[in-house]
């Protein structure tokens, strides 16, 4: 038996493959999706309150892709329900379910301005001619309504396609790696002003990412997903101090894996360390070898080869140890699953 955990939101409480939330606006029941040879989603329960931004987080193939469809109606469960405030929509098309999706390659027209690109699901003129500017204000696009979107920058265009999607005021929205295609030295800008632009209107959401730095900064909560099942759902900080895996304790940020008995534990438990959780002490328990230094600032990561031949990794300031030094380090807080352990304490403790 590994670490069980379930944590409360009100009432509610998430981890070990489901999440339930009294308030849910947003509701998966056991969703699940098989496609030839794999089972793409493995009865997932999932609960978004209103208003709330969720990532799905995981690595590639992991369901998540899988998931967001479900939930827009371009696949159809195997077994499960999509339930968003009172109404069950699992059967219903897209269209009828007031979903509003951002893709990946944001799909504008080229040949249409930014307004007309805005109003292009809007099929009353007089509707489309209030609501354009209101949507475009919200993204904090005003005045950009007869603009090409090919004079746009990345950011800009996202939030266009972002504001397309909110014109016909969807009850949900659902972005799909949402800012995948810019270039990194934008996306930390591009992140804030999307949260901010989300936050602005109070529409719940539900967003797909591969990447932790955009989930963290973008999510109220994530939800980790791994070969089709929710591993964890919560806080980027629940996440990093409390996985409720060692999935999640290796997916999420960096982690060493030591034997049990290494770290403190009992023989037949797995330890995960962060490497902010080791520090260089004369009387540390284990002694090893400095192979290698990252550089990172005031701090550096440095790669500890232990006798046994595996290697751990160590963050402490820079100039800490060099390269060839024999060390020792200290363990002051591991992550212990599997056998009679338990998780989240001090070595000894």
């Amino acid at each position: 038996g590994g670490a069980r955990f379930v944590w409360g939101v009100g009432k509610g409480g998430w981890g070990n493959g489901e999440c339930v939330i009294d308030s849910a606006y947003l509701r998966l029941e056991g969703l699940t999706k098989e496609f030839p040879g794999r089972r793409a989603v493995d009865a997932l329960s999932l609960d978004v309150a209103r208003g709330e931004i969720l990532a799905l987080l995981g690595p590639s193939g992991c369901g998540k892709t899988t998931t967001l469809r479900l939930l827009a109606g371009f696949e159809t469960p195997d077994a499960g329900r999509v339930v968003v405030d009172g109404e069950d929509v699992t059967a219903l098309p897209p269209a009828k379910r007031r979903f509003g999706m951002v893709f990946q390659n944001y799909a504008l027209f080229p040949h249409l301005n930014v307004g007309e690109n805005v109003a292009f699901g809007l099929r009353d003129k007089a509707a489309a001619a209030r609501r354009v500017p209101e949507v475009l204000a919200m993204v904090d696009l005003a005045g950009y309504e007869k603009r090409p979107v090919t004079a746009l920058s990345g950011g800009q265009q996202q939030r266009v396609a972002v504001a397309r999607s909110l014109a016909p005021e969807p009850r949900v929205l659902l972005l799909d790696e949402p800012l995948s295609n810019l270039d990194p030295s934008l996306r930390e800008r591009t992140r804030r002003e999307l949260r901010e632009a989300i936050q602005r209107v109070g529409i719940t959401t539900v967003f797909v990412t591969h990447e932790q730095e955009e989930a963290f900064d973008l999510g109220d909560r994530v939800a980790v997903m791994n070969a089709g099942r929710l591993e964890q759902v919560g806080s980027p900080d629940e996440l990093y101090d409390h996985p409720a895996s060692p999935f999640v304790a290796t997916f999420v940020g960096r982690s060493n894996t030591l034997p049990g008995d290494l770290a403190g534990g009992a023989k037949g438990t797995l330890a995960y360390v962060r490497p902010e959780a080791l520090r260089f002490a004369e009387g540390g328990a284990l002694a090893g070898t400095v192979t290698a230094r990252r550089f990172a600032g005031g701090f550096a990561y440095f790669t500890v080869t232990l006798p046994d031949g595996s290697a751990i990794e160590v963050h402490a300031p820079h100039d800490a140890a060099r390269v060839g030094d024999a060390v020792r380090v200290a363990v002051d807080r591991v992550l212990l699953y599997g056998g009679p352990g338990t998780v989240d304490r001090e070595p000894g403790g």
